[in-house]
């Protein structure tokens, strides 16, 4: 099984007390597997924009994106305009990423497969 197909395959863990991000290696080596994902300069935070052809596209990926969100317990932070979405996700119970981030980045990309 490929790294892609163990992200897809994985679901979000709890983060308890104590937990600790990434560090920035960790996430720039979970990041090659999701390449159209940008980390920030210090590797806290992971992005991704997607552009739609109108408004009810971008309704519909919303949508499926939350139905994820939901289903893992792990929210992203979105900017939603008229046919684009900029997907912010960040474990801010850690102040930084974890492996949770890249699972619902992941889940997210494969609605557009």
């Amino acid at each position: 099984m490929n790294a892609l197909s163990e992200l897809l395959q994985s679901h979000c863990k709890a983060c308890e007390s104590g937990t600790v991000p990434l560090t920035p290696e960790e996430a720039a080596a979970l990041a090659t597997i999701l390449p159209d994902w940008g980390l920030d300069n210090h590797c806290l935070k992971m992005q991704r924009s997607f552009t739609f052809s109108n408004f009810h596209e971008t309704m519909a990926f919303v949508n499926a994106l939350a139905w994820i969100a939901h289903q893992e317990d792990h929210h992203p932070d979105l900017e939603v305009g008229y046919a684009r979405v900029v997907v912010h996700y960040q474990t801010h119970a850690v102040g930084g990423l974890s492996e949770n981030d890249f699972i619902c980045a992941a889940k997210v990309d494969a609605l557009l497969i």
